[in-house]
């Protein structure tokens, strides 16, 4: 007994669970879902083959040569000296050796390609950031969307209530004979009226659940409720999007290939090793096959990039220039949209004090309204006006309430505060 009331619990617990979902829940949710974000397995993936690479060249370096070839002419003695019978070397010559050469001092090339592969990564990946981010806005627009329908729901639900009191207060009218069919018709056609709406409304939400579901790559029932956000302070909203974070993760580049041309100009210093088989072999006078091998040390200044130098680092600065201009230009237009939609939210908190207001005056009015029908001195259209007027009141309120906070989380998600 005590299993089957622990399942009983648990399963109300997993209901419980899914029976509603947070704003929050859903950006977490699409995310994981979004299809790009497979995207950043594969930049860390390259931005480690891409180091390993580099690292590589610290490796000794083996290559096999092979050579045969036919000369038409090959080096003789000028002389001839009586009793040595030095004998022509031939003309087809050949050759094989295996160089093994190991780098001991590169100017710092590899650590500098280590440091452009991370910082090229952190590029990639901070393009992926800004890319998912997007997502976000959508989701905010579906999740908002569905909590307005769903106060339209509850509006139009509260209207078809006051309807269903005017049809039997109406009823009753009829029996005594203060009104007639015609007006309880009219109620009848404003009930109908009222579930039209409503079979709208719930239509439409269905539809955007089933969006709002294949964005998060979770099912949706249509029982499911949405959590209402919390009125969040923003008085302190600074801008920290994704956006910043790449303009500097593409700077930081920018100063690693500033870093690197410094390498072009430094000497590399290696040793080597050859062996080799071949005819003639060191010995060029010595006219059979034989073994030999070399050991020695290299030293390597190429100057040639002296040239370029100059252009090169005029191409990082006007890089940096652009992605400067990128971002003024950014945070300007943010900067816009901020205040943009501080004003919105500032007007929106006036009209829902001017909203209750109207409300309180409309439900004054509305109250009077049976009286004033039972006694003739207001029709029955009239009545159903003034219900139609609190309704329509509420519904304002309501509306207001939702796009303010829509207001609200647009202005944090431009500044992904």
């Amino acid at each position: 007994m005590k299993r089957i009331f622990m399942f009983v619990l648990l399963a109300a617990s997993v209901v419980s669970a899914f029976s509603q979902i947070t704003l929050g829940e859903c950006r977490s949710l699409a995310r994981d879902n979004y299809p790009l974000i497979k995207r950043f397995g594969l930049v860390e993936q390259s931005r480690s083959l891409s180091v390993s690479n580099a690292s590589k060249a610290w490796l000794p370096q083996v290559s096999l040569n092979a050579r045969a070839s036919y000369q038409s002419e090959v080096t003789r003695l000028p002389v001839d000296i009586p009793g040595v019978d030095i004998s022509p070397l031939s003309k087809d010559q050949y050759d094989v050796s295996v160089n093994v050469s190991q780098q001991i001092y590169d100017g710092g090339t590899v650590s500098s390609s280590k440091r452009l592969a991370d910082a090229r990564g952190d590029v990639e990946r901070e393009k992926v950031n800004v890319a998912i981010y997007d997502v976000y806005e959508r989701i905010d627009q579906l999740y908002f969307g569905i909590l307005l329908l769903d106060e339209q729901i509850r509006q139009i639900r509260l209207l078809q209530d006051d309807l269903s009191l005017s049809h039997q207060s109406v009823g009753g009218m009829v029996r005594g004979g203060v009104a007639n069919q015609t007006d309880l018709d009219a109620v009848k056609v404003e009930q109908v009226k009222a579930s039209q709406a409503e079979t709208s409304l719930l239509t439409s939400r269905a539809t955007y659940l089933k969006m709002l579901s294949t964005f998060i790559g979770k099912p949706l029932g249509d029982s499911i409720s949405l959590v209402r956000p919390d009125e969040a302070d923003v008085s302190g909203v600074v801008n920290n999007r994704p956006e910043l974070a790449l303009y500097g993760a593409q700077n930081r580049l920018l100063d690693q290939q500033r870093k690197t041309l410094d390498t072009y100009l430094r000497p590399r210093v290696g040793l080597f090793l050859q062996g080799g088989y071949g005819n003639p072999a060191l010995n060029m006078l010595k006219n059979s096959f034989e073994a030999y091998y070399k050991v020695g040390a290299t030293l390597t200044w190429n100057f040639g990039n002296l040239y370029t130098r100059a252009n090169d680092k005029r191409k990082i600065e006007t890089d940096r220039l652009s992605i400067e201009a990128e971002r003024e230009t950014f945070l300007f237009n943010t900067g816009l949209q901020s205040e943009l939609q501080r004003g919105n939210i500032e007007s929106l908190r006036k009209q829902i004090a001017q909203d209750d207001e109207i409300i309180t005056l409309r439900e004054r009015i509305r109250s009077k309204a049976d009286v004033k029908v039972a006694n003739g001195t207001e029709t029955v259209n009239e009545m159903l006006r003034d219900i139609n007027a609190v309704s329509e009141a509420r519904l304002t309120k309501a509306f207001h309430e939702i796009q303010l906070l829509q207001e609200i989380y647009k202005l944090k998600n431009i500044n992904n505060f």
